[in-house]
């Protein structure tokens, strides 16, 4: 199946089902952040207890991520898909009984959030180890396009809907759906089969993940470009989410900055779109190009650039980083051993889980010490800075898209 066949061969039955899982999965996952916020607040409760909810999901995400991706290698994937899903599932679908029957506790929901993400850190390796299972290697980049375009879709519908459901029958509802969406989700997963050609390790989980750690450090292109956005993730959670905001209320206001940030989601989505259609050799090196530009609306925001400016950085920055994603996905599924590739892919989910509280954490006091803009403007030149460091090697520059061939051993 060749990169001219077109759209029938990338649309085999087995990336159909999966696909159409996915699409559910995010519909339901994207209202949840803004279901769960107002439910929480809703009941009369402070931004304190959203913190404390909101930190319990992603604690077991990064304890448990790197166990996840051994997991993923070890077991059919599809499997480890179903059996998260019908647990994240679970959990949301007893957060929102919690909620719709007015007995909020902060402990119980807490644990339902743990729980849910105990089962994401299963979930997200798979579904990055999984889809070179589902089609041919030639399609793998067109594959990924699509799944970033259904996400980035439904980042755009989904809150709206989310804070319609939250608006005329309460958050819970958007919640059961959510978990409906897993359940279902599920039941999709398990209708596909794989080839039986996969190989998987046969060392217990924890061994796994300590040759996955020497399996990793031995692609160099890779821990590269993870310790380089491990960086860029610290930058971007605490410029763009924590300092940004507030430089937007001083400048373009609540309503400019909601404008922005629905500017750079279409971004995202025209870069899925677009990378459908583009075949490029150096798939990484453009990726890497596209992610610097992600420092755009930093730099606009450091210089207290008019709202027209910014919102053509936001733009800009949306399709440098929804090229970076696919890019990097398909890099990594066209280059990584099959039977490494969910640990992989989970040693990369660490570093951008790690970079985020990080950055959140230390965006107060460095504004503090600096002034916000100050920070903002720094950290747009770190973040461009980053994301060029790995091309310094050639190694890095020499990653082709398609390779040759997948290495048996990395």
């Amino acid at each position: 199946m060749g990169e001219t066949t077109g759209a029938p061969a990338l649309w085999h039955r087995r990336f159909a089902v999966f696909y159409t899982g996915r699409l559910v999965s995010y519909l339901g996952s994207s209202m949840t952040p803004v279901a769960l916020s107002f439910a929480v607040l809703g009941s009369g409760r402070s931004t304190t207890d959203l913190g404390i909810v909101l930190t319990a999901g992603m604690v077991p995400i990064l304890a448990l991520v790197l166990v996840g991706g051994s997991v993923a290698d070890r077991f059919p994937r599809n499997r480890v898909l179903r059996l998260s899903n019908l647990g994240a599932g679970a959990a949301q679908l007893v957060a929102a009984a919690i909620l719709l029957t007015g007995h909020y506790s902060l402990p119980a929901i807490a644990v339902t959030e743990f729980a849910g993400g105990v089962c994401t850190a299963f979930t997200t390796p798979a579904l990055r180890g999984i889809v070179p299972q589902l089609v041919d290697r030639l399609h793998l980049r067109r594959a990924n396009s699509l799944l970033a375009t259904a996400r980035n879709v439904t980042k755009v519908a989904g809150p709206a809907l989310g804070g319609v459901l939250v608006a005329t029958v309460g958050g819970g509802w958007a919640i059961a759906a959510d978990g409906i969406s897993f359940l279902l989700a599920a039941l999709l997963y398990h209708s596909i089969t794989l080839p039986s050609t996969e190989s998987s390790h046969r060392e217990g989980v924890l061994s796994g993940v300590r040759t996955g750690w020497r399996a990793f450090l031995r692609i160099p292109w890779m821990w590269r470009v993870v310790t380089a956005f491990a960086v860029v993730n610290i930058v971007h959670a605490g410029g763009w989410l924590v300092l940004g905001p507030g430089i937007a209320r001083q400048t373009v206001g609540a309503a400019g900055w909601g404008v922005v940030l629905s500017v750079r989601a279409i971004g995202v989505l025209l870069a899925g779109l677009a990378m459908y259609r583009w075949a490029i050799p150096r798939l990484l090196t453009l990726g890497l190009l596209c992610a610097a530009v992600g420092a755009a609306p930093l730099i606009v925001l450091g210089v207290h650039a008019s709202l027209p400016v910014l919102l053509a950085a936001a733009l800009v920055a949306g399709a440098g980083f929804g090229v970076f994603g696919i890019a990097w996905d398909t890099t990594m599924q066209e280059n990584v051993p099959r039977p490494l590739l969910s640990r992989m892919a989970a040693f990369d989910d660490f570093g951008s889980y790690l970079g985020i509280p990080i950055g959140e954490l230390l965006a107060g006091p460095l504004a503090g010490a600096f002034g916000d803009q100050a920070v903002v403007l720094a950290g747009g030149l770190v973040l461009a800075c980053a994301a060029l460091v790995p091309l310094r090697s050639p190694v890095v520059r020499g990653m082709r898209h398609p390779p040759a061939s997948v290495p048996e051993n990395p």
